[in-house]
């Protein structure tokens, strides 16, 4: 059962890395498309319930100036060129993509709070319940669900919108890890609760 949606004015979801190089490079195909079709069905229902939609990219400029050779994780994006700034392959999946009033964030590392300007969106909007989705589940999810509980949000995540490569870190932290310091609900369970 989804809680605390009769604030509606207080709720955001936040979809998070829905790109298209990450979709095709760190999920396999028919994962990478349920978790953009789980994810969908709660973007709209976030969208027709009037609450507040944003939206989280990883990009770099051009010549990658913000990764350190020492960034394992960064650095060999860098070297394979899969994430070109302004290409096809780093915009957002077009069944996720934004609304002009929709507030897209541009991070440059894993979580989406470190040096973005997204808490203070949501603090000026008054936000204080968040639901969190994207991919990967063990980077975005979990850094962006970690950094939101220090801010002394009140967290959910939704487990089968949030993806992974691996299926027993995705287990792990959606069946374990998230429900010590917040919600964890399926995309249905939330979508029923938007359309009460």
């Amino acid at each position: 059962m989804v809680d605390a949606l009769s604030e509606k004015s207080r709720t955001a979801f936040i979809f998070m890395d829905f790109q298209n190089y990450i979709l095709k490079n760190f999920l396999p195909p028919e994962r990478a498309q349920q978790v953009v079709e789980k994810a969908h069905a709660v973007l709209e229902a976030a969208r027709q319930s009037g609450c507040l939609v944003i939206h989280v990219m990883v990009c770099f400029r051009p010549g990658y100036p913000e990764i350190n050779g020492r960034n394992r994780m960064f650095s060999w994006i860098r070297e394979s060129g899969m994430a070109i700034p302004e290409s096809h392959e780093i915009a957002i999946d077009d069944r996720m993509a934004p609304r002009p009033e929709e507030p897209v964030v541009q991070k440059r590392r894993v979580g989406a709070f470190g040096s973005t300007d997204l808490d203070m969106i949501l603090r000026a909007q008054g936000i204080e319940k968040i639901f969190l989705s994207g991919v990967a589940t063990s980077h975005v999810v979990l850094t962006t669900f970690s950094q939101a509980c220090d801010l002394d949000y009140d967290l959910a995540v939704i487990s089968d919108a949030c993806a992974d490569g691996d299926e027993t870190a995705h287990t792990f932290l959606t069946e374990t890890f998230f429900s010590k310091a917040g919600d964890v609900h399926t995309s249905q369970a939330v979508v029923d609760a938007l359309k009460k």
